[in-house]
């Protein structure tokens, strides 16, 4: 590929590493915000609509499967985040030969590991239901969506892993053309099988593997037509020597993932032991956290791909420019939707749910976590620096520092205080992963900010990528 063709691909796509600190922030931000709320939208949606379709019952049974869900799915978010990292480094060193390796690498490893842990999930499902206490009113219906869902993994994972690459180049508007086209099919199928077929929990199963499917579908269409990044078979077999790096650098952040998940289902299983009431409550407590955890997530993810970037080039002042910045977004969302949280819960438990009794659950859980929201939102994008960074140890040493905190609280207090148990097992783990964090910033990114100075950065010296 010539040099001006080169110039002509790296257009498509941004450069994190010049340029203003706050615009570039922005313009890559608010497509990924959309993207995330989307995402956010349709499943809020998903929820609305079988909880008010078909009933209480259906909405704990499908929400008893979300910290299953998240230990298996979060588990390959972890692992495409981490690889994005490593694109995006060598992508910030201009650094091509490099970046297709790892490219090939990351898609080899991405379909062995879509396939294991496919298989994992399905076998393992109905024990794990068992070991969560499970409600017999539910089980049957838990079973039939994570049969499905969890058959069809292999989508959501293509998906995470594609648009984690365009994201680590500097795209945050492909994932967000595809989470429109999935969101507007998913709504449209979970309508059509749910209110009008008048199918169960399987109808929104199968409008979520569908929905998925078109996503991962627009994500890989869009890679196809970077030219900067066409691989050849020699790429695949020679991206096998990579294997290593992006799995010392993927795996951590994928068990950091998954042991947060480990802990949010210990939660999960001292709720299911007080019965259907509470394993609702916390389905709505759970979405509306997650719900309003986004913009702050986003930030994280944008800060995630905006050092990456700058720690290839050597920009370390810039890293410093886009943490303030992206603590900046923190802070706006946490006084937005924490205080909606505090002071709107009884309007908030009552969208999603009929009950009387688990609105009262709902009422007690929001106010708490919405007044201690800015931990968990400054989290996000301090964890993420330090994954940026390209060290993923102490993010996923604060991963088990998490989960130590939820189980202990969860396990000491519930019964002395009941469902509040849960909201201040969720505010520990925060404060607990937050500091960890932090100081893993500071070790990382300070004496590199010292040693910086007026440096040029030996990426800019040896750049094999032509701009």
């Amino acid at each position: 590929m010539s040099t001006q063709s080169h110039v002509t691909a790296r257009k498509k796509e941004v450069d994190l590493t010049q340029g203003n600190p706050l615009g570039l922030i922005l313009s890559f931000y608010w497509p990924l915000l959309l993207t995330s709320m989307l995402q956010q939208f349709y499943n809020f949606a998903d929820t609305w609509i079988v909880g008010k379709g078909l009933g209480d019952n259906a909405l704990a049974a499908v929400g008893n499967m979300s910290s299953l869900f998240f230990l298996i799915v979060g588990f390959s978010f972890g692992l495409a985040n981490g690889f994005g990292v490593l694109i995006a480094q060598s992508y910030g060193a201009k650094n091509l030969p490099e970046l297709k390796l790892r490219l090939a690498g990351v898609i080899e490893l991405g379909i062995l590991l879509s396939i294991l842990l496919s298989a994992v999930s399905v076998s393992f499902l109905p024990l794990a239901l068992r070991l969560l206490q499970t409600d017999e009113l539910i089980i049957g219906d838990s079973l039939l969506y994570g049969y499905i869902v969890f058959g069809g993994l292999s989508t959501g994972i293509c998906y995470n892993i594609s648009a984690a690459v365009l994201r680590s180049l500097g795209d945050s508007k492909t994932p967000l053309k595809a989470i429109i086209g999935s969101s507007v099919l998913n709504l449209t199928l979970n309508w059509v099988f749910i209110m009008v077929l008048h199918m169960g929990v399987e109808g929104a199963a199968i409008a979520t593997i569908c929905s998925q499917l078109l996503s991962a579908a627009i994500c890989i269409h869009r890679l196809t037509q970077i030219p900067m990044i066409r691989l050849t078979k020699e790429d695949f077999i020679n991206g096998r020597t990579v294997f290593a790096p992006l799995l010392k650098n993927g795996l951590p952040m994928a068990f950091m993932n998954s042991i947060t998940a480990i802990g949010c289902m210990v939660v999960q299983y001292f709720v299911n032991g007080y019965g259907v009431v509470y394993t609702a409550a916390y389905t709505a407590c759970s979405k509306y956290l997650n719900l309003f955890m986004t913009p702050a997530a986003t930030a994280g993810n944008a800060m995630s791909a905006y050092t990456s970037q700058n720690y290839g080039a050597g920009e370390y002042g810039r890293i410093r420019d886009g943490l303030r910045i992206c603590l900046g977004i923190s802070l706006l969302t946490y006084l937005v939707f924490g205080s909606l949280m505090f002071f709107a819960p009884a309007a908030l438990a009552g969208f999603l749910l009929t009950g009387s009794d688990q609105i009262a659950l709902v009422v007690q859980f929001l106010p708490r976590c919405g007044a201690m929201m800015l931990c968990v939102d400054c989290l996000f994008v301090i964890r993420s620096s330090v994954q940026g960074l390209g060290k993923p140890m102490l993010p996923m040493l604060s991963g088990i520092l998490e989960m130590i905190l939820r189980i202990a609280v969860i396990s000491l207090f519930i019964g002395r205080i009941g469902f509040p148990a849960t909201a201040y097992a969720e505010i520990a783990a925060w404060i607990g992963a937050l500091a960890v964090n932090a100081y893993a910033l500071y070790i990382n990114l300070a004496p590199r900010l010292r040693r910086n100075g007026s440096q040029i950065p030996s990426s800019r010296v040896s750049s094999s990528l032509p701009l």
